[in-house]
């Protein structure tokens, strides 16, 4: 039975192409289900398990280029070499980056070029994810009448939901979000959307801090809830890397799970998982300074 999401609904295919195959068996070692070897030699069998399941490990790992899989978003093309260990980014120099980055409020009246939006896209493309293919989906608002225009509605869904940050509101869902969500939403939420409206009507952008581009990453119902979080995080390193700086914002993902007017307006599925939206741009102040964080607890077990 083959592993079902929301854009796959068979096995891959695994060819193997037996000139260059010298059953070195080194596939087998990253492979759980469909490959073995059986009398020395190379086997695919589909009915293990799920069968392919199209993660491409078998094809990444082929000392002899002898393998190849097509099916669940997998193609031939996909596969390419891996970068040189010359050629990758060693830790200090990834840690630098990582320390570089902050969150961004202010932006510089200036649109992000299509082909960095691009390059931002295909850096969060190779994020991991919990089952192949990726149920991850991007939209995207690539200028600031667009991103203003998004802003706009999510406000109205806010608007639309306000009741649940009331009292009575907050009373009725309390046995389902607990002690410490009741308090998030009377303490928090409930006053940053007013906040959120208050300014809005004042011509304000407290949502999007005025930028020029902004990406929401959601997954399908079959996905993994953390898979469009992972990504999203890998494109906003990569914004830091182009010069841009980014913000990540989380109520956007909320607002479109529960509110169907605003899926059908951006054509989201009914059961998609909350997403993660970032807004990017070129920082209109520059840092100085980076800022650590510390964990609340590493223990060792």
């Amino acid at each position: 039975m083959a592993l079902r999401t929301s854009r796959a609904y068979a096995p891959a295919e695994v060819v193997i192409d037996r000139s260059r195959c010298n059953n070195c068996g080194i596939c087998t070692k990253v492979c759980n289900m469909t490959l073995s070897m059986r009398a020395g030699e190379l086997i695919v069998d589909q009915s293990r398990l799920w069968g392919c399941i199209g993660c491409g490990q078998c094809v990444a790992a082929c000392p002899e280029d002898a393998i190849r899989v097509e099916g669940r978003d997998f193609h031939t093309a996909d596969s390419f070499p891996i970068p040189s260990r010359e050629e990758r980014a060693d830790f200090q120099s990834l840690l630098k980056l990582f320390q570089a980055r902050r969150s961004i409020r202010r932006f510089r009246p200036r649109e992000v070029p299509p082909e960095v939006i691009g390059q931002i896209i295909d850096a969060a493309s190779t994020a991991p994810m919990g089952v192949p293919p990726s149920d991850v989906s991007v939209l995207v608002f690539r200028t600031r009448e667009k991103v203003e225009q998004f802003a706009a509605d999510l406000l109205d869904s806010m608007r639309r939901m306000r009741w649940m940050f009331t009292m009575p509101g907050l009373l009725l869902m309390r046995p389902l979000i607990g002690k410490e969500g009741y308090e998030s939403f009377e303490e928090f939420v409930g006053p940053l959307v007013d906040t959120y409206l208050e300014e809005h009507e004042r011509g304000v952008d407290m949502l999007f801090y005025d930028a020029p581009l902004a990406l929401y990453f959601y997954g399908s119902a079959y996905a993994d809830p953390a898979d469009p979080i992972i990504a999203a995080t890998y494109g906003m390193l990569a914004a830091e890397s182009l010069g841009l700086g980014s913000c990540m914002i989380g109520l956007p993902g909320p607002c479109m799970k529960n509110d169907p007017r605003l899926r059908t307006k951006y054509k989201v599925p009914k059961n998609c998982q909350p997403g993660l939206a970032i807004v990017f741009g070129y920082p209109d102040v520059k840092f100085r300074h980076a800022v650590r964080r510390r964990f609340a607890e590493v223990r060792e077990c």
